[in-house]
């Protein structure tokens, strides 16, 4: 079976083999005839400021594996654009950039204040980041998204990184190139 990493409170709550990580944390996945992989804990807000205690910790993920042609694999994971976001563009050369939009709000709990990023904020990391790919993800399925895929499509289709952003089908494997 596999190893299974998360926050270090995450790893907490799940007991077991679960292994937590702490921001630019790195460990490396290993295994016979395989290429090794290095994965390192980025951080992440999932909210505006002061809203851990709610919302609990969350944290993205930089891939890195020998072959890669452009840089490494990073999944942004639920956050708001703040400077731990931006601190990844200063540290990790992306290659493809995997980052979870939507814009959420939850009204009822903190008004218009945001838990993850909109279209606006992902271009702005984009050209922070300069990566080969970007990703777009997190944006449908759910009544907390305030921006659909289509808003987000028109803002990153009439951006300065249009040319860089590839959208998935839903239900469609992909083969991505990092």
């Amino acid at each position: 079976m596999g190893r299974i990493f998360t926050t270090r409170a995450g790893a907490r709550r799940l007991g077991g083999r679960a292994e937590g990580l702490a921001d630019w944390e790195t460990v490396a996945l290993a295994g016979p005839g395989r290429a090794t992989i290095e994965i390192t804990a980025t951080p992440c807000r999932h909210g505006p400021p002061g809203s851990r205690p709610i919302v609990g910790d969350v944290i993205g993920f930089a891939l890195r594996w020998p072959e890669q042609r452009h840089g490494a694999l990073w999944v942004s994971g639920d956050s708001v654009l703040y400077p731990g976001l931006r601190e990844v563009a200063a540290r990790v050369t992306v290659g493809t950039a995997m980052l979870n939009l939507g814009g959420v709000t939850f009204p009822w709990l903190s008004g218009p204040l945001r838990y993850t990023m909109n279209a606006e904020e992902a271009v702005e990391l984009s050209q922070l980041l300069d990566p080969h790919v970007i990703l777009p993800l997190h944006y449908e399925g759910w009544k907390h998204f305030r921006q659909s895929r289509g808003t987000a499509q028109r803002i990153l289709a009439a951006s300065p990184v249009a040319d860089r952003v590839r959208w998935l089908a839903p239900g469609m494997p992909t083969v991505l190139e990092a």
